[in-house]
């Protein structure tokens, strides 16, 4: 097996699940089990174990660059800072999106928008790092990002594809850090074709005596002080095998999906990951994470949002769609943001700069209550007058949504007990 593929696959494993509430199977012994249906309030105190057998899962939409708020579901139109961009109707009376995203628009009952997030990171590298982890990168400890904690939470730690999958970009500090290789995203470059270094070079018989011949030559450096090393080394292959050797790798293969499907998320890139989100979902994979960039747009930003948008529009509420359609929509999350949003004046080269003081994001799915949204800026859209919400905040209604206990704490590699979500308080209104 190759080095390029040990270092991709870095699978999330297993510690064996753990009770989050010890007393979760008293609390739901009434009717509310009897009926096979639970609240939201009931998914806060589920055991992981029943996270998974209820097929919990997440897909981040993540548009790399920080998308423009006015270009996408905060328009201004009428206000100078508003720009060229005009405002639509959606599905829903009284809610109104950038005339950009048409399909998206016909998919408002399902989505919740938040239109007063807000931050004080407006660097690319600290935005991304704390809207994935809810903390500032340091020197001494690692956060894990967001797929890490819910792979590490809910994820089937015995199934043969990995747990948490990214498709597209590069981005700082993204890992699990604290949590261990184990739980690391799987990467793949695109989403068109087979993950890499996936594909036997040999037949099945011989490529298994050749990882039985690797474990008998990696014994010699065991029996030398490197017993901890070899067990990680030979974790991760063992991991990758399975993985390889699986039936269950059809489910990276978009050709086994109808031309009519595969026609309703489009041929992009991005389209074609977020079929892929769709079909790892049904496969068991607990969190996916597909990119979009680049929407740093500080030249020419309404030429260049107007082609974002339209690489977006379609994907997005196929997805959508798609997912409702299969059933899947209720147990999976769907959540849309960037870093930050884009400054509310227009800049001299026609561009937007960064502006982390208002921005928006949109959520869909897992129990989102869709046809709403929250907060609001003033009318240039320079500050948030109602509801204002933290980078905190969401990530706390977020993986709470998901059954996870946000006060949760794990231990750094420095002996210091880190919160999944360090404070933060849940946003009232967003599940139903």
């Amino acid at each position: 097996m190759t080095t390029a593929l040990h270092h991709q696959l870095q699978l999330q494993f297993s510690r064996g699940g753990q009770l989050q509430r010890r007393d979760f199977l008293k609390s739901i012994a009434g009717s509310a089990a009897v009926a096979g249906g639970l609240t939201w309030s009931d998914q806060l105190t589920a055991s992981a174990a029943d996270l998974r057998k209820q097929g919990k899962a997440c897909i981040l939409l993540w548009m790399q660059g920080g998308p423009s708020q006015f270009e996408t579901f905060s328009p201004k139109p009428g206000h100078e800072n508003g720009g060229e961009t005009k405002a639509i109707s959606t599905a829903v009376p009284g809610i109104e999106i950038a005339a950009g995203l048409p399909k998206t628009a016909e998919m408002m009952k399902d989505l919740c928008v938040i239109r007063s997030m807000n931050s004080r990171e407006g660097a690319h590298p600290r935005a991304t790092y704390l809207m994935h982890t809810g903390y500032l990168p340091t020197a001494s400890v690692k956060y894990p990002t967001l797929g890490s904690i819910v792979s590490h939470e809910i994820g089937d730690h015995g199934a043969e594809l990995p747990s948490f999958v990214r498709i597209g970009g590069g981005r700082f500090g993204d890992s699990a850090g604290l949590l261990g290789v184990d739980y690391d995203p799987f990467v793949m470059q695109s989403a068109g074709r087979s993950p890499d270094n996936t594909s036997l070079p040999t037949s099945t018989a011989r490529y298994n005596r050749r990882l039985n011949l690797l474990g008998k030559l990696e014994q010699d450096f065991a029996s030398q002080g490197g017993q901890q090393e070899v067990a990680d080394h030979q974790k991760v292959y063992d991991r990758a095998a399975k993985m390889i050797l699986s039936p269950q790798m059809k489910a990276f293969d978009l050709d086994k999906e109808s031309a009519s499907t595969r026609k309703l998320y489009g041929e992009s890139e991005f389209g074609k990951g977020c079929l892929l989100a769709r079909r790892l979902v049904q496969a068991g994979v607990t969190f996916i994470e597909v990119s979009l960039g680049n929407w740093d747009t500080h030249f020419d930003n309404f030429t260049n949002t107007t082609r974002l948008c339209g690489q977006l529009d379609q994907p997005f509420a196929a997805l959508i769609q798609d997912l409702k359609q299969q059933g899947m929509l209720d147990n999976t999350l769907v959540l849309w943001m960037g870093e930050f949003g884009r400054t509310p004046k227009i800049n001299p080269r026609s561009g937007r700069d960064h502006f982390p003081k208002a921005f928006n994001m949109a959520l869909a799915g897992g129990g989102v209550k869709g046809g709403q949204v929250i907060g609001k800026t003033n009318a240039s859209g320079d500050s948030v007058t109602d509801s204002p919400v933290n980078v905190n905040d969401m990530l706390r209604t977020v993986v709470s949504g998901l059954g996870i206990d946000a006060d949760k704490e794990n231990m750094s590699n420095i002996g210091r007990p880190i919160k999944i979500v360090d404070g933060g308080r849940l946003v009232p209104g967003i599940f139903g």
